[in-house]
Protein backbone atom coordinates (compact mmCIF):
# COMPACT_ATOMS: atom_id res chain seq x y z
CA UNK A 1 0.00 0.00 0.00
CA UNK A 2 1.55 3.59 -1.28
CA UNK A 3 1.95 5.81 2.05
CA UNK A 4 3.09 9.46 2.59
CA UNK A 5 6.59 11.13 3.27
CA UNK A 6 8.52 10.30 6.32
CA UNK A 7 11.10 12.90 7.28
CA UNK A 8 13.82 10.81 9.26
CA UNK A 9 16.83 12.52 11.30
CA UNK A 10 19.55 10.67 12.67
CA UNK A 11 21.73 12.28 14.85
CA UNK A 12 25.85 11.80 15.04
CA UNK A 13 25.47 8.95 17.72
CA UNK A 14 23.09 7.13 15.19
CA UNK A 15 25.99 7.21 12.79
CA UNK A 16 29.06 7.17 15.01
CA UNK A 17 30.63 4.22 12.94
CA UNK A 18 30.56 2.03 9.90
CA UNK A 19 28.30 -0.72 11.72
CA UNK A 20 25.95 1.44 12.91
CA UNK A 21 25.81 3.37 10.02
CA UNK A 22 24.54 0.01 8.33
CA UNK A 23 22.06 -0.21 11.30
CA UNK A 24 20.68 2.91 9.83
CA UNK A 25 20.41 1.73 6.69
CA UNK A 26 18.14 -1.21 7.03
CA UNK A 27 15.86 0.78 9.24
CA UNK A 28 15.82 3.68 6.23
CA UNK A 29 15.08 0.10 3.91
CA UNK A 30 12.17 -1.09 6.85
CA UNK A 31 10.22 2.54 6.03
CA UNK A 32 10.56 2.13 2.30
CA UNK A 33 9.63 -1.84 2.29
CA UNK A 34 6.38 -0.34 4.76
CA UNK A 35 5.26 1.78 1.70
CA UNK A 36 6.43 5.34 2.43
CA UNK A 37 8.40 7.81 0.42
CA UNK A 38 11.56 8.63 2.50
CA UNK A 39 13.92 11.43 3.29
CA UNK A 40 16.57 11.18 5.68
CA UNK A 41 18.44 14.04 7.12
CA UNK A 42 22.06 12.63 8.72
CA UNK A 43 24.62 15.00 11.05
CA UNK A 44 28.18 14.24 11.01
CA UNK A 45 29.52 10.83 12.45
CA UNK A 46 29.76 10.90 15.99
CA UNK A 47 31.82 13.67 17.39
CA UNK A 48 33.44 14.75 14.45
CA UNK A 49 32.18 18.45 14.67
CA UNK A 50 34.03 19.05 18.06
CA UNK A 51 36.54 17.51 16.31
CA UNK A 52 36.98 19.61 13.68
CA UNK A 53 36.64 22.72 15.70
CA UNK A 54 39.50 21.78 17.81
CA UNK A 55 41.28 21.42 14.97
CA UNK A 56 40.45 25.07 13.98
CA UNK A 57 41.27 25.90 17.48
CA UNK A 58 44.90 24.45 17.07
CA UNK A 59 45.39 27.03 14.56
CA UNK A 60 43.53 30.33 15.98
CA UNK A 61 42.26 31.08 19.13
CA UNK A 62 39.28 32.93 16.76
CA UNK A 63 38.65 31.24 13.53
CA UNK A 64 36.74 33.51 11.12
CA UNK A 65 33.05 32.63 11.36
CA UNK A 66 33.06 31.82 7.22
CA UNK A 67 35.90 29.51 7.19
CA UNK A 68 34.59 27.83 10.39
CA UNK A 69 31.32 26.86 8.45
CA UNK A 70 33.50 25.80 5.25
CA UNK A 71 35.33 23.57 7.77
CA UNK A 72 32.13 21.86 10.01
CA UNK A 73 29.90 21.20 7.19
CA UNK A 74 32.06 18.58 6.09
CA UNK A 75 31.17 16.18 8.69
CA UNK A 76 27.26 15.98 7.62
CA UNK A 77 28.40 14.94 3.91
CA UNK A 78 30.61 12.33 4.71
CA UNK A 79 27.88 10.85 6.82
CA UNK A 80 25.27 11.23 4.05
CA UNK A 81 27.61 9.95 1.01
CA UNK A 82 28.37 6.79 3.50
CA UNK A 83 24.77 6.18 4.42
CA UNK A 84 24.17 6.34 0.76
CA UNK A 85 26.49 3.93 0.30
CA UNK A 86 25.18 1.49 2.70
CA UNK A 87 21.79 1.31 1.26
CA UNK A 88 23.01 0.65 -2.01
CA UNK A 89 24.86 -2.17 -0.69
CA UNK A 90 21.17 -3.58 0.72
CA UNK A 91 19.80 -3.21 -2.86
CA UNK A 92 18.22 0.23 -2.00
CA UNK A 93 18.29 3.41 -4.50
CA UNK A 94 19.26 6.28 -2.61
CA UNK A 95 21.13 9.39 -3.58
CA UNK A 96 23.17 11.70 -1.09
CA UNK A 97 23.05 16.04 -1.42
CA UNK A 98 24.45 18.75 0.64
CA UNK A 99 22.52 21.31 1.85
CA UNK A 100 23.30 23.62 -1.37
CA UNK A 101 22.48 21.33 -3.82
CA UNK A 102 18.88 20.89 -2.27
CA UNK A 103 18.57 24.50 -2.27
CA UNK A 104 18.32 25.29 1.27
CA UNK A 105 18.84 29.35 1.51
CA UNK A 106 19.85 31.21 4.37
CA UNK A 107 20.71 34.69 5.16
CA UNK A 108 24.53 34.72 6.08
CA UNK A 109 24.97 34.46 10.08
CA UNK A 110 28.05 32.38 9.94
CA UNK A 111 27.74 29.31 12.13
CA UNK A 112 23.85 30.44 13.64
CA UNK A 113 22.37 31.14 9.60
CA UNK A 114 18.77 31.17 9.68
CA UNK A 115 16.76 29.69 6.92
CA UNK A 116 15.16 32.09 3.88
CA UNK A 117 13.58 29.23 1.86
CA UNK A 118 13.92 25.65 0.40
CA UNK A 119 13.86 25.13 -3.21
CA UNK A 120 12.97 21.26 -2.98
CA UNK A 121 12.76 20.76 -7.12
CA UNK A 122 15.77 18.02 -6.75
CA UNK A 123 14.35 15.99 -3.65
CA UNK A 124 11.10 15.98 -5.46
CA UNK A 125 12.06 14.73 -8.49
CA UNK A 126 14.23 12.00 -6.80
CA UNK A 127 11.14 11.25 -5.21
CA UNK A 128 9.42 10.48 -8.49
CA UNK A 129 12.37 8.16 -9.53
CA UNK A 130 11.37 6.88 -5.99
CA UNK A 131 14.80 6.88 -4.93
CA UNK A 132 15.89 7.51 -1.23
CA UNK A 133 17.36 10.87 -0.38
CA UNK A 134 19.36 11.47 2.27
CA UNK A 135 20.38 15.24 2.71
CA UNK A 136 23.50 16.51 4.65
CA UNK A 137 21.92 17.92 8.13
CA UNK A 138 22.95 21.55 9.42
CA UNK A 139 23.99 23.06 6.57
CA UNK A 140 22.72 25.51 3.55
CA UNK A 141 24.33 28.60 1.52
CA UNK A 142 23.72 32.05 1.47
CA UNK A 143 22.66 34.49 -1.25
CA UNK A 144 26.41 34.82 -2.45
CA UNK A 145 26.73 30.71 -2.89
CA UNK A 146 29.05 30.88 1.03
CA UNK A 147 28.76 27.82 2.82
CA UNK A 148 26.40 28.19 5.93
CA UNK A 149 25.93 26.16 9.14
CA UNK A 150 23.14 26.51 11.21
CA UNK A 151 24.14 26.54 14.87
CA UNK A 152 24.36 23.41 17.37
CA UNK A 153 21.81 20.96 16.55
CA UNK A 154 21.09 22.33 13.41
CA UNK A 155 20.49 18.68 11.92
CA UNK A 156 17.04 18.99 13.50
CA UNK A 157 16.31 21.85 12.01
CA UNK A 158 16.74 21.20 8.43
CA UNK A 159 14.79 17.50 9.48
CA UNK A 160 11.86 20.12 10.20
CA UNK A 161 12.50 22.61 7.40
CA UNK A 162 12.23 19.91 4.94
CA UNK A 163 9.05 18.07 6.72
CA UNK A 164 7.07 21.29 6.13
CA UNK A 165 8.30 21.85 2.41
CA UNK A 166 7.68 18.43 1.64
CA UNK A 167 4.12 17.83 3.47
CA UNK A 168 5.72 14.50 5.47
CA UNK A 169 3.05 12.91 7.31
CA UNK A 170 5.39 13.32 10.51
CA UNK A 171 9.31 14.18 11.27
CA UNK A 172 10.81 11.26 13.26
CA UNK A 173 13.71 12.59 15.37
CA UNK A 174 15.86 8.88 15.69
CA UNK A 175 18.88 9.61 18.28
CA UNK A 176 20.35 7.37 21.39
CA UNK A 177 17.42 7.76 23.89
CA UNK A 178 13.70 6.06 23.46
CA UNK A 179 12.27 9.63 23.77
CA UNK A 180 11.91 12.76 25.82
CA UNK A 181 12.06 12.01 29.38
CA UNK A 182 11.34 13.86 32.75
CA UNK A 183 15.11 14.79 33.65
CA UNK A 184 18.17 13.75 31.94
CA UNK A 185 18.43 9.96 32.47
CA UNK A 186 22.24 9.89 33.10
CA UNK A 187 21.86 12.16 35.99
CA UNK A 188 17.86 11.03 37.31
CA UNK A 189 18.37 7.65 36.81
CA UNK A 190 14.33 6.94 37.56
CA UNK A 191 13.28 9.60 35.24
CA UNK A 192 9.89 8.75 33.17
CA UNK A 193 10.04 8.89 29.52
CA UNK A 194 7.25 11.49 28.25
CA UNK A 195 4.73 9.97 26.03
CA UNK A 196 2.79 12.85 24.59
CA UNK A 197 4.17 16.88 24.69
CA UNK A 198 3.57 20.33 23.35
CA UNK A 199 5.46 21.97 21.46
CA UNK A 200 5.58 24.90 24.43
CA UNK A 201 6.87 22.50 26.91
CA UNK A 202 9.18 21.13 24.30
CA UNK A 203 10.85 24.27 23.21
CA UNK A 204 11.16 25.33 26.59
CA UNK A 205 13.25 22.36 28.02
CA UNK A 206 14.98 22.68 24.64
CA UNK A 207 15.72 26.39 25.45
CA UNK A 208 16.80 25.09 28.94
CA UNK A 209 19.32 22.31 28.71
CA UNK A 210 17.74 19.58 27.34
CA UNK A 211 19.65 18.12 24.69
CA UNK A 212 17.22 16.19 22.77
CA UNK A 213 16.13 18.81 19.97
CA UNK A 214 17.05 22.65 18.93
CA UNK A 215 15.13 24.97 20.37
CA UNK A 216 14.50 26.57 16.77
CA UNK A 217 13.36 22.97 15.59
CA UNK A 218 10.91 23.22 17.62
CA UNK A 219 9.84 26.54 17.20
CA UNK A 220 9.52 25.96 13.88
CA UNK A 221 7.81 22.96 14.01
CA UNK A 222 4.93 24.81 16.36
CA UNK A 223 4.72 27.66 13.89
CA UNK A 224 3.82 25.45 11.20
CA UNK A 225 2.27 22.24 12.80
CA UNK A 226 4.33 19.43 12.33
CA UNK A 227 4.35 16.48 14.53
CA UNK A 228 7.71 15.46 15.38
CA UNK A 229 8.60 11.42 16.68
CA UNK A 230 11.33 11.57 18.83
CA UNK A 231 12.35 7.75 19.25
CA UNK A 232 15.27 5.73 19.65
CA UNK A 233 17.69 4.57 16.64
CA UNK A 234 17.92 1.35 18.31
CA UNK A 235 14.85 -0.11 18.77
CA UNK A 236 11.22 0.53 16.97
CA UNK A 237 9.71 1.35 20.40
CA UNK A 238 7.36 4.16 20.82
CA UNK A 239 9.02 7.06 22.04
CA UNK A 240 7.58 10.75 22.46
CA UNK A 241 4.99 12.68 20.19
CA UNK A 242 5.87 16.11 20.26
CA UNK A 243 2.26 18.32 19.08
CA UNK A 244 -0.07 20.78 19.86
CA UNK A 245 -1.53 21.10 23.41
CA UNK A 246 -4.16 18.43 24.52
CA UNK A 247 -6.29 18.39 27.41
CA UNK A 248 -4.55 15.66 29.05
CA UNK A 249 -1.26 18.17 29.15
CA UNK A 250 -3.02 20.21 31.34
CA UNK A 251 -3.47 18.03 33.82
CA UNK A 252 0.11 17.36 34.44
CA UNK A 253 1.53 20.53 36.63
CA UNK A 254 5.30 19.58 36.22
CA UNK A 255 6.43 17.89 33.01
CA UNK A 256 10.38 17.78 33.42
CA UNK A 257 13.49 19.09 34.75
CA UNK A 258 16.49 20.72 32.78
CA UNK A 259 20.17 21.78 33.39
CA UNK A 260 22.08 23.78 31.97
CA UNK A 261 25.70 24.54 32.36
CA UNK A 262 27.15 26.13 29.27
CA UNK A 263 26.35 29.63 30.71
CA UNK A 264 27.99 31.99 32.31
CA UNK A 265 27.11 34.73 34.47
CA UNK A 266 28.56 38.63 33.86
CA UNK A 267 27.70 41.49 36.12
CA UNK A 268 28.72 45.18 35.38
CA UNK A 269 29.60 47.02 38.66
CA UNK A 270 28.85 50.80 40.12
CA UNK A 271 26.20 51.21 37.08
CA UNK A 272 24.43 54.66 37.08
CA UNK A 273 20.37 54.02 38.18
CA UNK A 274 19.78 56.47 35.86
CA UNK A 275 16.79 56.30 33.05
CA UNK A 276 17.76 54.93 29.55
CA UNK A 277 20.95 53.00 31.41
CA UNK A 278 19.77 49.49 31.17
CA UNK A 279 18.76 49.90 27.36
CA UNK A 280 22.26 51.40 26.62
CA UNK A 281 23.73 48.52 28.12
CA UNK A 282 21.50 45.36 26.20
CA UNK A 283 21.12 47.56 23.03
CA UNK A 284 25.10 47.43 22.52
CA UNK A 285 24.89 43.46 23.71
CA UNK A 286 22.33 42.81 21.10
CA UNK A 287 24.41 44.67 18.25
CA UNK A 288 26.80 41.77 19.35
CA UNK A 289 24.93 38.98 18.50
CA UNK A 290 25.22 38.24 21.92
CA UNK A 291 21.69 36.70 23.47
CA UNK A 292 20.92 37.09 26.90
CA UNK A 293 18.98 35.39 29.23
CA UNK A 294 18.29 35.93 32.44
CA UNK A 295 18.65 39.59 34.16
CA UNK A 296 19.00 41.08 37.31
CA UNK A 297 19.89 44.63 38.73
CA UNK A 298 20.20 45.57 42.66
CA UNK A 299 18.59 47.91 44.23
CA UNK A 300 20.33 51.13 44.24
CA UNK A 301 21.14 52.54 47.60
CA UNK A 302 24.28 54.78 46.70
CA UNK A 303 23.17 56.06 42.63
CA UNK A 304 24.50 53.06 41.86
CA UNK A 305 23.59 49.60 40.64
CA UNK A 306 25.14 46.08 39.99
CA UNK A 307 23.36 44.39 36.67
CA UNK A 308 24.35 40.82 36.63
CA UNK A 309 23.09 38.42 33.32
CA UNK A 310 23.78 35.52 31.67
CA UNK A 311 24.88 34.20 28.62
CA UNK A 312 26.32 31.48 26.58
CA UNK A 313 29.68 30.02 27.70
CA UNK A 314 30.39 30.66 24.14
CA UNK A 315 29.94 34.37 24.25
CA UNK A 316 31.66 35.01 27.16
CA UNK A 317 34.84 36.42 25.67
CA UNK A 318 33.42 38.51 23.56
CA UNK A 319 30.66 39.51 26.21
CA UNK A 320 33.33 40.54 28.68
CA UNK A 321 35.39 42.59 25.85
CA UNK A 322 31.71 44.50 25.18
CA UNK A 323 30.73 44.48 28.70
CA UNK A 324 34.36 46.99 29.30
CA UNK A 325 33.38 48.68 26.26
CA UNK A 326 29.74 49.43 27.59
CA UNK A 327 31.12 50.47 31.27
CA UNK A 328 33.46 52.97 29.73
CA UNK A 329 30.99 54.49 27.60
CA UNK A 330 28.20 54.75 30.85
CA UNK A 331 30.62 55.55 33.45
CA UNK A 332 30.24 52.34 35.23
CA UNK A 333 32.83 50.24 37.69
CA UNK A 334 34.55 46.65 36.63
CA UNK A 335 33.52 44.09 35.43
CA UNK A 336 32.87 40.23 37.09
CA UNK A 337 31.86 37.11 35.73
CA UNK A 338 31.70 33.47 36.86
CA UNK A 339 31.62 30.75 34.83
CA UNK A 340 31.00 27.95 37.26
CA UNK A 341 26.72 28.36 37.11
CA UNK A 342 24.24 25.95 36.40
CA UNK A 343 21.19 26.70 35.49
CA UNK A 344 18.04 24.62 37.19
CA UNK A 345 14.59 24.82 35.66
CA UNK A 346 11.11 23.36 36.17
CA UNK A 347 8.62 23.41 32.88
CA UNK A 348 4.85 22.62 32.68
CA UNK A 349 1.86 23.51 31.20
CA UNK A 350 -0.58 22.97 34.06
CA UNK A 351 1.36 25.98 35.61
CA UNK A 352 -0.51 28.25 34.31
CA UNK A 353 -3.30 27.39 36.42
CA UNK A 354 -1.39 25.93 39.42
CA UNK A 355 0.48 28.24 42.46
CA UNK A 356 3.32 26.89 44.37
CA UNK A 357 5.34 25.51 42.04
CA UNK A 358 8.22 28.39 42.81
CA UNK A 359 7.92 27.15 46.43
CA UNK A 360 7.89 23.74 45.63
CA UNK A 361 10.69 24.12 44.18
CA UNK A 362 13.21 26.24 46.43
CA UNK A 363 12.09 24.19 49.22
CA UNK A 364 13.58 21.33 47.44
CA UNK A 365 17.07 23.12 46.92
CA UNK A 366 16.85 24.07 50.48
CA UNK A 367 16.54 21.07 52.05
CA UNK A 368 19.20 20.26 49.79
CA UNK A 369 21.48 23.12 51.22
CA UNK A 370 21.54 24.56 47.98
CA UNK A 371 21.97 28.66 47.29
CA UNK A 372 19.79 30.15 44.75
CA UNK A 373 21.65 32.77 42.68
CA UNK A 374 19.54 34.17 40.21
CA UNK A 375 15.69 33.44 39.52
CA UNK A 376 13.42 33.72 36.56
CA UNK A 377 10.00 32.40 35.66
CA UNK A 378 7.86 32.86 32.97
CA UNK A 379 4.02 31.04 32.71
CA UNK A 380 5.52 27.87 31.80
CA UNK A 381 8.73 27.52 33.69
CA UNK A 382 10.95 28.43 36.58
CA UNK A 383 14.76 29.12 36.45
CA UNK A 384 16.99 29.15 38.96
CA UNK A 385 21.02 29.91 38.90
CA UNK A 386 23.05 27.90 41.26
CA UNK A 387 26.78 26.62 42.02
CA UNK A 388 27.61 24.07 38.84
CA UNK A 389 29.01 21.70 41.91
CA UNK A 390 25.28 21.30 43.14
CA UNK A 391 24.03 21.24 39.46
CA UNK A 392 23.18 17.27 39.23
CA UNK A 393 22.43 17.17 43.03
CA UNK A 394 19.70 20.21 42.21
CA UNK A 395 17.87 18.10 39.44
CA UNK A 396 17.35 15.20 41.68
CA UNK A 397 15.94 16.98 44.83
CA UNK A 398 13.76 19.10 42.62
CA UNK A 399 12.89 15.47 40.47
CA UNK A 400 11.79 13.76 43.74
CA UNK A 401 10.17 16.86 45.45
CA UNK A 402 8.19 16.71 42.57
CA UNK A 403 7.32 12.58 42.51
CA UNK A 404 8.39 12.60 38.93
CA UNK A 405 9.87 9.48 38.69
CA UNK A 406 8.51 6.15 36.33
CA UNK A 407 7.04 4.71 39.50
CA UNK A 408 6.20 7.77 41.15
CA UNK A 409 2.94 9.91 41.18
CA UNK A 410 3.41 13.13 39.70
CA UNK A 411 2.56 15.96 42.04
CA UNK A 412 -0.40 17.91 41.79
CA UNK A 413 -1.66 20.77 44.39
Amino acid sequence: MKRGLIVQKYGGSSVADVVKIQSVAKRVMKARADGYDVVVVVSALGDTTDDLISLALQITDSPADRELDMLISTGEQVSCALLAMAIHELGGDAISFTGAQVGIMTDNSFTKARIIDINARRIEEALKKRKIVIVAGFQGVDLNNNITTLGRGGSNLTAVALAKVLNAEICEMNTDVEGVFTADPRIVKDARKINRISYEEMFELASLGAQVLQPRSIEFAMKFSIPIHVRSSYSNKKGTIISKEVRAMEDIVVSGVTINKNEAKVTICDVPDKPGIAAKIFREIARQDINVDMIVQNVSRTGATDVSFTVPSGDLIKTIKTAKDISKMIGAGEITFDKDIAKISVVGIGMRSHSGIAAKMFEALAENGINIGMISTSEIKISCVVNAKHGQEAVRAIHSKFNLAKKGKRWTK
